[in-house]
C-alpha cells in the first residue's frame, strides 16, 4: 500500500479549471519533486492535500486514511520561510513542539545545531540571512510531528550560492531523518539532484504527464549533473514539459 495516494483530484475556480484529474503515489521515506509549467496548479495541488481547498472530485489517502479536506496531517513549508518576526530563532524552531504540548527543546537545540545556527538561538528573524531563516523553516517543519513534508518552492528566492548550499544541506539533514517529502520546483537541475521521483504535471488544468526515477545514487548526482550522462535525462524531462 503506498504512503501516500492522490487519486483524480479536481478543481476548478468558476470556469477555469486547475486541475483536470491527476493521480499518483508516494512510498513512505521517498523524496518526490513536482515540476510543470508555472500556474498548471502545483500550488493549489498542495493546498488540496493539505487540506486548505476542498476537491471538486478525488481524494487524498495518506497512511491508509482518507485525509480529503482535513487539516492538521502535513507539515508544510512555503516559498518564503514565514518565521515570526517577534519570535526568537528557537521559539520558531520549536513552534510545532509547542503546539503539540510538548516542553522539551532538547531536540530543536540539537537540530539548530546541525543547521549551523549554533549561537543563533536567542536572535530574531530580522538578523539571520535568507538561507538561515530557510534553515529554520526546514527545522520547524522537520520538527512538527507530522508524516508528509511539503515544501513550496523553498529556494526560489536564494541566489544560486546559497541555493547550492541549501540543497546540500537538505539532503544532508533529510538523509538521517528520511521524512516523506513533495517538493514543488521550477529547476529541473534541482529535482534532479533532490529526488527519488519526478513529477510532471501539464499545463492548466494540470494532468499526470510522466513519473521519472532518477537513475543514479545521490552520492554521484552533483558530478553526474555536471557530465554528459545527464543530458539525456535532462531532455526528456524538457521534452515531456513541452509536450514533446
Amino acid at each position: 500500500m503506498a504512503y501516500l495516494r492522490v487519486e483524480g483530484l479536481a478543481k476548478a475556480y468558476g470556469e477555469a479549471a486547475v486541475l483536470g484529474g491527476i493521480d499518483f503515489s508516494v512510498e513512505e521515506g521517498e523524496f518526490v519533486s513536482i515540476v510543470g509549467p508555472s500556474g498548471c496548479g502545483k500550488s493549489t495541488l498542495f493546498s488540496i492535500i493539505g487540506g486548505i481547498v476542498r476537491p471538486d472530485a478525488g481524494s487524498v489517502i495518506l497512511e491508509g486514511k482518507e485525509i480529503t479536506g482535513m487539516r492538521g496531517h502535513v507539515s508544510y513549508m512555503p516559498q518564503s520561510p514565514s518565521l515570526f518576526p517577534w519570535r526568537t530563532v528557537l521559539a520558531n524552531a520549536f513552534l510545532g513542539g509547542e503546539i503539540a504540548g510538548d516542553r522539551n527543546e532538547g531536540e530543536a537545540l540539537r537540530m539548530l545545531e546541525k543547521a549551523g545556527l549554533s549561537g543563533y538561538e536567542n536572535k530574531y528573524p530580522h538578523e539571520l540571512s535568507g538561507g538561515m531563516k530557510q534553515r529554520v523553516s526546514f527545522v520547524r517543519s522537520l520538527l512538527t510531528p507530522k508524516p508528509l513534508i511539503l515544501m513550496d518552492e523553498p529556494f526560489s528566492a536564494l541566489d544560486d550560492f546559497t541555493r547550492r548550499d541549501m540543497q546540500k544541506w537538505l539532503l544532508s539533514v533529510w538523509s538521517g531523518n528520511r521524512r516523506t517529502i513533495l517538493f514543488i520546483t521550477h529547476n529541473l537541475d534541482e529535482a534532479a539532484l533532490l529526488s527519488d521521483k519526478i513529477i510532471v504535471l501539464s499545463r492548466k488544468p494540470a494532468k499526470l504527464k510522466n513519473v521519472f526515477t532518477v537513475p543514479r545514487e545521490r552520492e554521484k548526482r552533483e558530478d553526474w549533473l555536471l557530465s554528459d550522462d545527464y543530458l539525456p535525462f535532462k531532455r526528456s524531462l524538457l521534452r515531456e514539459l513541452n509536450g514533446k
